[in-house]
């Protein structure tokens, strides 16, 4: 692709200047959903939501149902920090892999660096919301 990680994660929107643990930002009800990485590729094929935190690495399976991320309560994947916008992005799985789009967000829904409305994910993209960053992974 020829691009850095540093480019990948770079602060998406004026102001967001650093990095966030996406794990800390989790709530009760995702954690229960969440397991640890196992070594790479040894995990069991699905789809997944991959956050590395600075101790640990998780991964949220997704399912069939689309997955609402954002600040709010009611979103599926709740994700407590304030750089992310109450109603942030939707993930859509599909039969062919999954797309993200961003739900009207202040900070916009970057995938490999790229601001996106909507993007079809494949293995190992990088998606940044606000200062969280996550990769999706499909085996």
């Amino acid at each position: 692709m020829g691009m850095s990680l540093q480019t990948l994660i770079r602060p998406p929107a004026d102001g967001i200047t650093e990095r966030v643990d996406p794990i800390d930002c989790l709530d009760e009800r995702t954690l229960s959903r969440a397991s640890e990485a196992p070594a790479a590729g040894a995990q069991a094929p699905g789809r997944y939501l991959e956050m590395q935190g600075a101790e640990r690495t998780l991964l949220i399976p997704v399912r069939e149902d689309m997955i609402h991320i954002g600040r709010g309560l009611s979103a599926d994947l709740h994700l407590d920090e304030s750089s992310v916008s109450r109603r942030h992005a939707i993930l859509v799985p599909r039969p062919g892999g999954a797309r993200i789009l961003d739900d009207r967000s202040a900070n916009g829904t970057f995938v490999n660096g790229r601001r996106v409305q909507q993007a079809d994910l494949a293995d190992g993209d990088v998606i940044v919301l606000g200062r969280v960053v996550l990769r999706y992974i499909e085996n």
